[in-house]
């Protein structure tokens, strides 16, 4: 068995783009609390004007999400992410987009393929509805499992590993089973560490460091790092100690999206997807060219 050469993702799921580089998802928030853009996108022109600049800038997905998932977070009812997501998803997919749709519900799933969403991004890997997994098994579209210990509003309390490793690979190794088990295809499951979900910026930082450890479950692998807290952490103000602001940590983020490439990431999650895209485009070609046997030096 040979490692994926950095930057090229060795599986893929069909009917979505495959350009010979890891994805770039671009971040729609239809949500008027997400930690990163707030109320920004919460208007439905709004948010599909913002996706439609996502494409123009490359994004190869586009991840339309109603419900936000940062710490403390409240759900909304079924209802009111109804009313935000479809019809932002409705727009873009008409728009010829390849939409993501990021919900926990299988309703919401559900209408949101009919109106021609192409992959269901479940933070929840299936615990939070159990009518999910059936919906995926009968849809046979892609579908993203992360790693996942309860809902916004009580999940930092969960973050107690031994080895944070070991314990997300096994948890991520039980939702693909379960999947597959309900008869989701495996070539459509796509795992996702849940950076930030129900974890320390330690763990984040560890999972980023062993992120092998969760391509060897046999899947493609979604890193989503874009601008989160453990980056504002990393980047405090030295005299300060105050995190560095959201909106500035674009840069980091990028970091985060080549060095996840360059382990065999499938696709990274991101707000600024014309920086990303450069970034895993150089990844990219930065991993074929070493995938070349070294010419034998000339002797003088």
């Amino acid at each position: 068995m040979t490692c994926p050469r950095p930057g090229i993702p060795d599986r893929h799921p069909e009917a979505l783009p495959r350009p010979g580089r890891p994805l770039v998802m671009g971040i729609v928030n239809v949500t008027p609390d997400s930690f990163s853009d707030g109320r920004r996108w919460f208007d439905p022109a709004r948010a599909v004007a913002h996706g439609l600049a996502l494409l123009e800038e490359g994004a190869d997905l586009v991840d339309v999400g109603g419900e936000s998932t940062r710490p403390g977070a409240v759900r909304p009812p079924a209802e009111e992410e109804l009313r935000r997501v479809l019809p932002v998803v409705r727009e873009l997919a008409a728009a010829g987009a390849a939409v993501s749709v990021d919900t926990m519900r299988a309703e919401v799933a559900a209408r949101a393929l009919d109106l021609g969403a192409r992959l269901v991004n479940d933070v929840s890997g299936g615990l939070a509805d159990p009518g999910m997994l059936p919906l995926m098994a009968r849809s046979a579209v892609p579908y993203v499992i992360m790693h996942w210990r309860g809902h916004a509003a009580g999940m930092q309390a969960k973050a107690g590993y031994g080895d944070v490793v070991t314990d997300v690979v096994g948890e991520l190794r039980l939702r693909i089973e379960a999947a597959l088990e309900a008869g989701v295809p495996p070539g459509c499951l796509i795992v996702d560490p849940g950076l930030g979900f129900a974890k320390s910026p330690e763990h984040n930082w560890a999972l980023l460091g062993r992120l092998r450890a969760i391509s060897a479950l046999g899947h493609p692998v979604l890193v989503g790092a874009a601008r989160k807290s453990f980056l504002g952490r990393l980047l405090a103000h030295p005299a300060t100690g105050e995190e560095r602001p959201v909106g500035m940590r674009d840069a980091a983020t990028a970091a985060v999206s080549v060095l996840a490439s360059a382990q065999g990431a499938w696709c990274v999650r991101v707000h600024d997807v014309a920086s990303t895209l450069d970034a895993v485009r150089v990844t990219a070609r930065w991993g074929t060219e070493s995938a070349v046997p070294a010419q034998q030096p000339v002797l003088l």
